[in-house]
């Protein structure tokens, strides 16, 4: 009888292993932000190790600053890259190096998100091979091997350590992105099961603007520091080792997939204090007969199989619309933009969206229970439409009115504050919500895969886009919102509060897609309206 009092669900063992569990996100925040700051200083560092010293360096710099390659060792780059060519050569060692650089600069960047497409496909079987907090334990190693290539870089041929240094933390971040939802969904009480989840993002968010503080010039972000900066991520990692060791296995684990009954309920207790843990037993007992009457869906079935179609649709438009929102590029060019607006010091600006950015993912964790998710994920996508289009009109008209800059600049932070109340947050959970045990994992996975692969594309297509579109980039953005915002408010269900066989039975009551939207709204009583 405890469900009417939620601070008494917070229990300290509740408290633990979530934070523990949502450490991973935070590593996947600080290895998306760290990257972006000290960008020229590992570039130039890139070219002394290649070879493609600048000119004007040539006398102090030829050896590289490590020693780690000397002048002739560069012939293995092609010779003409050498160090010591003839100044006939100079215009072709001028053309071939920005390119390549480029190239090492942009993969660098990428390879990370191809880690975590590859590693979401297998986060299902280990999370049921070894449990949700073994396998959180067992990744780990990724993720701390991946962080000292990167700490080390300076101590070898850096661009290729520290490309495989992100392709392993890439690899971690796909498994735990997969892993952390699946155990914190499963630990939490159904009244708190989205504020939790909201976690996922305010860890997100939080490392990414530790990375980006600690990648000003003054602190790690310089010529000495950078490898540090990179590998400090594995802090965390060891960190998260640690506390894992101290935090309970899902009760759903342990008796859905394990028949552990007793072991469920000590879990149980341990997680929600001294309240009675029949309530809870019984729903998964309820759970269980249901995942015992539905076999485990594979991938392949769960696109075949008609009654999955729906919520598998939703699942991946969910994770398309978070990465194609346009946020990254907000990320990868506020510095840019605020510098086009006039501020003095944009980097300080940059923080400052990263600051508010952690703000309103707190005000979410609270709103997410309150509003429901299908509300909010709506007013964020609607609000970033209009951010993106003032933005637009901001940057296009900046030449003529100088005070249109403030117009981009408002539009930066509302851009991002809309995306933390929705977009941002709520894909994360949801997907976990929308299935029930048999196709949980295969979902988890596609989506996981989903939304590395869309984090990869805007990654890598994102700085071509930009010179081609100048500032009408934002165009295509205001263009996909519209389209996101459309599908969200004929398709995704409302999933607050309900438990999963609630959710499960909206998509089946769907199949007809004109009596949808009545439909959510009885079973809402008229929420929205």
């Amino acid at each position: 009888g405890c469900s009417l009092l939620p601070p008494q669900h917070l229990t300290g063992t509740l408290v633990l292993s979530v934070f523990t569990a949502v450490l991973g996100f935070f590593q996947y925040g600080y290895s998306l932000g760290v990257i972006n700051a000290p960008q020229k200083v590992i570039e130039a560092h890139y070219g002394r190790v290649l070879g493609f010293v600048p000119l004007d360096r040539h006398a102090t710099n030829t050896s590289g600053e490590d020693g780690a390659v000397t002048v002739p060792g560069t012939e293995a780059w092609g010779g003409t890259e050498g160090t010591l060519a003839p100044p006939a050569d100079s215009s072709e060692d001028l053309t071939t190096a920005p390119h390549m650089l480029t190239m090492y600069w942009s993969l660098s960047v990428s390879v990370f998100a191809i880690g975590g497409m590859v590693s979401s496909f297998t986060v299902g079987w280990i999370g049921d091979r070894l449990g949700r907090v073994r396998a959180m334990l067992v990744v780990n190693v990724l993720s701390i091997a991946g962080n000292l290539l990167m700490g080390l870089a300076k101590f070898g041929p850096s661009h290729m350590l520290i490309i495989a240094g992100r392709a392993i933390t890439g690899l971690y971040c796909g498994l735990s992105s997969g892993l952390v939802p699946m155990y914190v969904s499963e630990v939490s009480p159904t009244a708190l099961r989205g504020a939790l989840g909201t976690l996922h993002q305010l860890a997100i968010v939080t490392g990414i603007l530790i990375s980006q503080v600690l990648g000003l010039d003054f602190l790690l972000g310089n010529d000495e520091m950078w490898p540090l900066l990179l590998g400090l991520s594995g802090v965390a990692a060891l960190l998260q080792f640690f506390l894992l060791l101290l935090c309970p296995e899902s009760p759903r684990y342990l008796y859905i997939k394990l028949g552990k009954v007793e072991e469920a309920k000590k879990s149980l207790k341990r997680l929600r204090g001294n309240c009675d843990p029949m309530k809870e037993i019984a729903e998964m007992e309820k759970e269980k007969q249901e995942a015992a009457s539905e076999k485990k869906v594979s991938i392949r079935q769960l696109f075949t199989a008609s009654k999955y179609r729906q919520a598998v649709i939703v699942a991946l438009m969910v994770q398309i619309s978070q990465q194609f929102s346009g946020i990254n590029a907000i990320f990868y060019y506020s510095t840019n933009i605020f510098e086009r607006a006039g501020v003095d010091q944009p980097v300080y600006a940059t923080i400052g969206v990263g600051v508010v950015n952690t703000v309103f993912t707190v005000i979410s964790v609270f709103l997410v229970e309150k509003a429901g998710r299908r509300s909010l994920f709506l007013a964020g996508l609607m609000g970033m439409l209009i951010s993106a289009v003032a933005m637009t009109v901001g940057l296009v008209l900046l030449s003529q009115f100088t005070w249109m800059s403030y117009v981009s600049m408002i539009a930066i932070f509302l851009f991002v504050i809309f995306f933390e109340v929705g977009p941002g947050p709520i894909p994360w959970f949801i997907v976990a919500e929308l299935f029930s045990q048999g196709p949980r994992p295969a979902a988890i996975a596609v989506a996981g895969f989903c939304n590395w692969a869309c984090n990869f594309i805007v990654g890598m297509c994102f700085q071509y886009i930009t010179d081609l579109c100048g500032p009408y980039v934002f165009v295509i953005f205001a263009v996909l919102l519209l389209v996101f915002f459309l599908f969200a408010y004929l398709k995704v269900p409302e999933t607050k509060g309900k438990s999963f066989e609630e959710i499960a039975a909206v998509f089946r009551r769907k199949k007809l897609p004109a009596k949808s939207m009545t439909e959510l709204e009885d079973l809402h009583g008229g929420e929205e309206a």
